[in-house]
């Protein structure tokens, strides 16, 4: 049996998040490989998970508030595309797709009626969809929905080093649906960039695989079978880690690193090509 090892963060610490109930969910168009308008959404179902979630969160000492979902913008939901909130300053989102581009609006709302400055990127962008905070650096995701052009947006904005990785995989079209960050602002992952990741190698360019193994190279690493389980888009407080259950074989990592994984099921979302992190806004003050 391996032997467990402490967690290579900094260990968990209070999270304040942002989200949108689940009140207009369904999928009504296919903008991803996963979304298919032929398969019914159970909307009661959807909200039954989302609220667990928002439990789980609270019952670990998070804070949680929430945007008043709108009728037409079933994706709204997934809060987590309309921002990166870094510092107290909100990068807004613009949408790929029109039909979500009016979200924008609807966060933009929310973040200035709570007394905030809200600065649109040019380019477009889907928040924290494809721009992952890691320690001093923010890692960038392009190839499918946010370009390259906001990447440097972003750099501008907050002043942070930003690393740029190409996805490949239609499947994994946002950079939070193949990695995501688990926590700790030093080089306590043997790194340079800060803190530790898991993610999944086949769904980068490969000199994206290599700057991922040269930045963090105690990654945990999932298997294409985890990543599909949406296992990957998780949120780590720094020691518990909200994850699919479905995901078996990277819970079991993460146990063994000494995280503590919070298994919610989401799966209803996955419909829609979303999970645990699409819903889950960080407000970073």
């Amino acid at each position: 049996m391996p032997v467990a090892r402490a967690p290579l963060g900094n260990g968990p610490s209070p999270r304040r998040y942002l989200m949108c109930e689940p009140r207009y969910f369904e999928v009504r168009y296919a903008i991803n490989p996963w979304m298919d308008t032929e398969t019914p959404v159970d909307r009661e179902h959807a909200g039954d998970q989302w609220r667990t979630l928002v439990e789980a969160y609270r019952d670990h000492g998070h804070t949680v508030e929430t945007v008043a979902p709108e009728p037409g913008l079933p994706d709204m939901v997934f809060a987590a595309n309309a921002a990166l909130v870094v510092d107290g300053r909100v990068f807004g989102s613009s949408f790929h797709a029109p039909e979500r581009q009016p979200e924008s609006a609807a966060y933009a709302h929310w973040f200035k009626e709570a007394g905030y400055e809200v600065h649109r990127s040019e380019s477009v962008c889907e928040g924290e969809g494809d721009l992952v905070p890691a320690g001093a650096y923010v890692l960038a995701g392009t190839g499918f929905r946010t370009r390259r052009a906001a990447h440097r947006e972003v750099q501008e904005f907050f002043g942070r080093p930003v690393i740029s990785l190409d996805l490949v995989d239609p499947r994994f079209y946002h950079l939070d649906t193949a990695l995501f960050h688990l926590g700790g602002e030093a080089d306590g992952g043997g790194g340079t960039a800060g803190g530790n990741i898991a993610y999944y190698p086949a769904a980068f360019s490969p000199g994206s695989r290599e700057v991922l193994r040269r930045l963090y190279p105690d990654a945990v690493i999932a298997t294409e079978e985890d990543a599909l389980a949406f296992g990957l888009n998780s949120v780590s407080d720094g020691r518990h880690v909200f994850v699919a259950p479905q995901a078996s074989a990277l819970i079991d990592q993460l146990a063994d690193r000494g995280y503590v994984p919070v298994p919610v099921d989401l799966s209803e979302f996955r419909k829609a090509g979303g999970g645990i992190k699409c819903c889950t806004q960080e407000i970073r003050s």
